[in-house]
C-alpha cells in the first residue's frame, strides 16, 4: 500500500475532526460520515459488526444511530502511525449518576488512510459490557426509531 505524506494525513484527520463535531452539534445527520470513506470502505463496530460499502455505510450510520440524539461522542485525541490514525474518543450516555458525573465509555477507532482526503477501513473499539452496566444503571430506554443491532454481525475485523 502507499505510504502517503504525513501532511496529507494531518489535513484528512483534521477534515475527519470538522466532520464529527458538525454531527455533534446537531448540524448534520449521521450518514455524513460516510463522506470521509472510500467507496469501497469497511467499517468494524462493536455492535453492529463489519459494515462493507459506502452504500451500507450510508445505511448503517442512519440505522445504527436513529434515536440515540441525546448521547454525545467528543473526540479526546488523535495519532498517526503511518497510514493508520487512531481516534480516542469518549461514549456519553444520557443521564446522570447519584453523585452527578455522567455515564461514560471509552471508545477508540482505527482508521486507515486511503489517500484523497478519504479512509478504507474505521475499527472502532468499545467495551459493551461496559456500556449495558451504564444503560441499565441510567435506566435508559430506547427511543422511538431507535434500532436494534443485527443478532449475529459479522465478526470479521480482517482489513481489505
Amino acid at each position: 500500500m502507499t505510504e502517503f505524506p504525513r501532511a496529507e494525513i494531518e489535513a484528512a484527520v483534521e477534515h475527519y475532526r470538522a466532520v464529527r463535531e458538525s454531527i455533534d452539534r446537531g448540524e448534520r445527520p449521521w450518514d455524513a460520515m460516510a463522506t470521509l470513506f472510500t467507496d469501497d470502505a469497511v467499517y468494524i463496530d462493536p455492535a453492529w459488526g463489519r459494515v462493507e460499502g459506502i452504500t451500507n455505510l450510508r445505511e448503517f450510520f442512519t440505522e445504527s444511530m436513529a434515536g440515540l440524539d441525546d448521547w454525545e461522542f467528543p473526540i479526546e485525541a488523535t495519532a498517526i502511525a503511518g497510514n493508520l490514525v487512531f481516534v480516542k474518543w469518549t461514549q456519553i450516555t444520557p443521564g446522570a449518576k447519584p453523585d452527578g458525573t455522567r455515564y461514560m465509555q471509552s471508545g477508540l477507532s482505527t482508521l486507515r488512510y486511503a489517500g484523497n482526503n478519504k479512509f478504507d477501513y474505521d475499527e472502532d473499539l468499545l467495551n459493551m459490557t461496559h456500556v449495558n452496566e451504564d444503560l441499565r444503571a441510567s435506566g435508559w430506554r430506547p427511543s422511538e426509531g431507535f434500532n436494534f443491532p443485527p443478532k449475529d454481525p459479522n465478526r470479521d475485523w480482517s482489513k481489505p
